[in-house]
């Protein structure tokens, strides 16, 4: 396995715990934008769609539900546990302008039109726009 590879992993793992941590020990959300953590977790459930259908070890394995649980706990915390320190009035950007082009993109550019592709390429479509969305 590659080197590069496992220490990007330990890295986002530890920043995940460092938000997580954060989160639950100030029981505070503020400053965090909930409609991030949402564009997170839409990209991890795509990407991961295929986490039960193929099998390629179990440290992927792992890594994979890790991180679809995580940003969905992230943003449980910022909607319904710690609603009330979630400030939606800074948080304005409209992530539709994301979604919708890169659910189009997804359908026209994928490998085969099937529901597990499709969605695979979701996330490609999503991170174009967002590095356009954000220049």
């Amino acid at each position: 396995m590659n080197v590069f590879r496992i220490l990007a992993d330990v890295f986002h793992l530890l920043a995940i715990f460092i938000l997580l941590k954060k989160i639950w020990k100030t029981r505070s959300c503020a400053g965090l934008s909930g409609k991030s953590q949402i564009l997170f977790a839409l990209v991890f459930l795509t990407r991961y769609l295929d986490l039960f259908l193929r099998f390629i070890s179990l440290y992927n394995f792992i890594m994979k539900l890790f991180f679809i649980s995580s940003s969905c706990l992230t943003v449980y915390f910022i909607y319904k546990k710690f609603k009330a320190t979630y400030d939606s009035n800074h948080d304005t950007f409209n992530i539709f302008v994301l979604i919708l082009p890169s659910i189009l993109l997804s359908l026209l550019a994928n490998y085969a039109f099937t529901a597990i592709e499709v969605s695979l390429s979701s996330p490609v479509g999503s991170a174009f726009f967002y590095s356009r969305c954000k220049q």
